[in-house]
């Protein structure tokens, strides 16, 4: 749509206070102009002197002065109509929120209910998002994704207010379903932080094995999940539309009406499984909340393009009006007979410089026909075109921080770091840039980001870092000057991380330098140690010999010893035989004796096995009483025996699936 409008409508209130003052201004000029003439010259004098001069057409050149300002303030208010669409480049995340639309969310224990209230909570997350990228899921028993990753707003905002239960035909609620969902709609290759928003009150019907595994799995996958809880622990009767639309409770299979409560255990267990948090979807704010604490921290690694309006400039067209009210005044005469006064040219001559110092003071920068250029150039990708001619426009206006900006911006885009440099440096040390503080803190901003990338491809750690610390420098001006800058955050914050890893590569190279010297000096230690042992090896060899030699003179020693000790050994053999001898004789008799004994033994059980006959003739005699207790008693020494039951009870049937 080509609709006018205007960039900067605050001079239209000022042209509707400037216009009627400056025409009753003229007026009562004009007034005063005729009262004093009046005065001083007499009433015959005067209408010889203004024979010619046309009142008329003085009136006519002061409402032209008039109508020239009041195009001169319509021109300032920059009007605008048609335009041409841009790809605006801007950082951001990928979000995808999961919304439940499962029959327990039309719950009213949050007001109005549950759905409706997670509705509500995925639109304000869209406003805070503004620069990034949103997808939808709706799940149920099962889950689909109904916006894909994009920046249009208003799709997100419709696909949201689409949601309804019954969205998803297939009933219950299937948390992994979701979450696996959520990881095959994220781009393929893409670097950038992978989000999941899980808004459900957390009553999952799956095993709760099978959601914790995608929940392993999404962690491993680099995807964060934030899960929000709808509802309240103590939960409400579930009541639903019936088949005549008359609302009923739900009820489970056994008749009884389900309760639906919010499950803040299983959702905390998912999120910190994740690498998130849970948030209860409780208070005035809790998506500035998940917004602030989980989601702008986050670095925003990847730009995505998204494409803009740049409405065309129009205001040539009333200054030109203005212009050419000027030049019509100026060549007007005041009567047929006689031309203007040199002295009333020279007032309008005033006027028209007056008029075009004050456009081109208040115009934007886009109304020079030099920076016009260059910034053309700069939208268009020619930055070193761009960066010349900012160069040449800063030597002429040295007092103009605002070229030396542009000119930084372009060396930064072409990669011209030591110039970018040398621009950021010179915006600060402007004295004109003191009151300017958001030029300030652009210029910090950029001059971190130059100095980073100047330290990036630095083979020398020491330079490295020494460029990287004045980046954190730099960016740390940038917040003090506004403390709301998320991209300086996120630089300062990234930029912190680069400079640990680089201190630890530093310390571990140290450390390898150190184990090698070591490592050498063990070397050196070890060959002195090898000549030394090689040394004793040779003493050893030594003294092996003499040992030897010694040993052999012993041996001959111990052979004619030996033949001693055999003469002695063959002695005391025959003495053994001897003793031996002896022995057998005195088993034999022991033997004798023994037998005698074994006789008179057997003699004793004979009488004892008789006594036993007489006690069992005593028991056949014992009355039916005595009999029982005597029963009893050994009853008593028995031990029980416990067994097992064979047959055990079969499992109970399968129940049916849960669809609330």
């Amino acid at each position: 749509m080509n609709s006018a409008h205007f960039a900067q409508p605050q001079y239209l209130w000022m042209l509707l206070l400037v216009g009627p003052a400056l025409t009753g201004f003229f007026y009562w000029s004009w007034r005063v102009k005729q009262k004093l003439i009046r005065q001083f010259i007499g009433a015959r004098l005067l209408e010889t002197l203004m024979v010619g001069v046309s009142q008329q057409r003085e009136k006519i050149r002061l409402g032209l002065i008039v109508a020239a300002v009041l195009f001169i303030f319509l021109a300032l208010a920059r009007p605008q109509w048609g335009f041409i669409w841009e790809e605006a480049h801007q950082k951001g995340l990928d979000i995808i929120v999961a919304v439940d639309t499962s029959r327990s969310m039309l719950a009213q224990d949050v007001a109005p209910s549950r759905l409706e209230r997670a509705k509500l909570a995925s639109l304000d997350l869209m406003r805070l998002a503004k620069s990034d990228r949103l997808g939808l899921i709706a799940f149920a028993g099962t889950a689909f994704l109904q916006s894909p990753l994009t920046l249009d707003e208003e799709a997100f905002r419709q696909n949201v207010e689409a949601l309804q239960v019954g969205i998803i035909p297939q009933g219950g609620t299937a948390l992994s379903a979701a979450i696996r969902t959520a990881l095959d709609a994220f781009e393929k290759g893409n670097d950038n932080h992978k989000v999941l928003v899980l808004m459900t009150d957390g009553e999952d019907h799956d095993v709760d094995t099978e959601t914790m595994a995608a929940a392993k799995d999404a962690a491993e996958a680099g995807m964060m999940i934030f899960t929000i809880g709808v509802g309240t622990p103590e939960g409400q009767l579930l009541r639903a539309p019936d088949d005549h639309g008359d609302m009923a409770f739900v009820k489970d299979e056994d008749g009884n009406a389900v309760k639906s409560r919010l499950n803040q255990t299983l959702l905390q267990e998912i999120a910190t499984t994740a690498k998130g948090f849970y948030l209860p979807l409780q208070g005035a704010t809790p998506m500035k909340t998940l917004y602030e604490r989980g989601l702008a921290p986050l670095p925003k690694n990847t730009s995505t393009t998204k494409l803009t309006r740049v409405y065309e400039e129009r205001y040539h067209w009333p200054l030109a009006v203005a212009v050419l009210l000027l030049a019509i005044e100026y060549v007007l005469p005041e009567s047929s007979t006689r031309r203007r006064r040199k002295s009333k040219g020279a007032s309008t001559t005033a006027a028209v410089a007056v008029a075009a110092t004050v456009v081109l003071a208040l115009a934007p920068a886009g109304a020079n026909a030099s920076p016009s250029t260059a910034y053309r150039d700069y939208e268009n990708g020619k930055f070193d075109a761009a960066l010349q001619e900012y160069l040449r426009l800063s030597d002429k206006k040295t007092n103009d921080y605002r070229l030396n900006y542009n000119a930084g911006a372009s060396a930064y885009k072409a990669q011209d770091y030591d110039k970018a440099l040398q621009q950021f440096n010179a915006v600060l040390n402007s004295p004109g840039v003191s009151p300017d503080l958001q030029t300030q803190e652009h210029a910090y901003y950029d001059l971190g980001n130059t100095l980073y990338q100047m330290g990036e491809p630095l083979p020398d750690p020491d330079e490295k870092q020494k460029h990287w610390e004045q980046a954190l420098d730099s960016y740390g001006r940038a917040l003090r000057l506004n403390t709301n800058d998320i991209d300086a955050k996120n630089n300062l914050a990234y930029v912190k991380q680069k400079l640990e890893e680089l201190k630890k590569q530093q310390q571990q190279q140290q450390q390898q330098q150190k184990d090698n010297k070591d490592k050498n000096k063990d070397d050196k230690n070890q060959q002195q140690n090898q000549k030394q042992n090689q040394q004793k090896q040779d003493q050893k060899d030594q003294k092996k010999q003499d040992q030897k030699q010694n040993q052999d003179q012993q041996n001959q020693q111990q052979k004619q010893q030996q033949a001693q000790k055999d003469k002695q050994k063959q002695d005391e053999e025959k003495k053994q035989q001897q003793e031996q001898q002896q022995a057998q004789q005195k088993d034999k008799k022991d033997k004798k004796d023994k037998e005698d004994q074994a006789k008179a033994d057997q003699s004793d059980q004979r009488d004892k096995s008789d006594q036993k006959g007489e006690q069992a003739a005593v028991m056949a005699q014992m009355t039916p009483a005595q009999a029982r207790q005597l029963l009893d008693a050994q009853r008593d020494d028995e031990k029980a025996l416990i067994f097992q039951p064979t047959n055990m009870p079969s499992p109970p049937p399968n129940v049916l699936r849960k669809d609330w």
